[in-house]
């Protein structure tokens, strides 16, 4: 995460007045304590009304407020529609990532927009997207980092076999997730199911561009 997006998380945990530690904070933004002390001092030093210091925890003294988002009704509309569809989807992470933004959202937009959304709309999954979910937020982790994974992968037919992967691109068809590859295995481009991922496994290894097995080179193979 930036530090800017950082300091605008910590705006946000700290605009419900109650006291937090650094330790809690640091642990919801995924950083060290020494670093959440860094940003906080920062933020005091903008004029943040913040009270605290290390070791007891921080608080603000006065509520704050952001500026009206302008957004016209269907602006609105399709925001909200997208965070209701990601929302109720078989991923759990990003489920509860848009649920957080849906708030932040509604805290600033007039309540005359809000309530002018419409009725909300219901996803249901089915069993394939309800089977990947539980490996999205591992691959979208191995995606960001670009770091190499071992996937065991269960064919068609019933078959498995262990396939040393460096993941390319997540696509969603609707009903099914799939994942493009640069396959070591078979030294070539391989889309999997990711309902029929048995196992996922880290490394901890990046890999680097190399022509010939990116994204950009799958994108002009499998163009129409």
């Amino acid at each position: 995460m930036r530090r800017t997006d950082r300091l605008f998380e910590l705006i946000q945990i700290l605009r419900d007045g109650r006291l937090h530690t650094a330790r809690d904070m640091a642990d919801r933004l995924e950083v060290s304590v020494r670093t959440l002390w860094r940003d906080m001092a920062t933020l005091i030093a903008s004029g943040l009304p913040v009270e605290g210091e290390r070791g007891l925890g921080y608080l603000l003294r006065e509520p704050i407020t952001l500026p009206p988002l302008t957004l016209t009704p269907d602006e609105v509309q399709a925001l909200t529609l997208g965070l209701q569809l990601v929302t109720r989807g078989a991923d759990p992470s990003l489920s509860a990532a848009a649920e957080s933004l849906r708030g932040k959202i509604a805290a600033v937009l007039p309540t005359r927009l809000m309530a002018e959304a419409g009725a909300e709309t219901w996803v249901f999954p089915g069993a394939e997207a309800l089977a990947a979910a539980r490996h999205l937020p591992g691959l979208r982790r191995a995606l960001r980092l670009q770091e190499r994974v071992f996937i065991t992968y269960v064919d068609g037919s019933g078959g498995s076999t262990d396939r040393p992967v460096r993941p390319l691109v997540l696509e969603f068809w609707g009903r099914v997730w799939t994942l493009a590859t640069w396959c070591e295995a078979r030294a070539d481009f391989r889309s999997f199911r990711v309902d029929r991922i048995e196992s996922l496994r880290r490394t901890g290894e990046t890999f680097p561009e190399e022509p010939g097995r990116t994204l950009a080179d799958w994108r002009r193979l499998t163009a129409v």
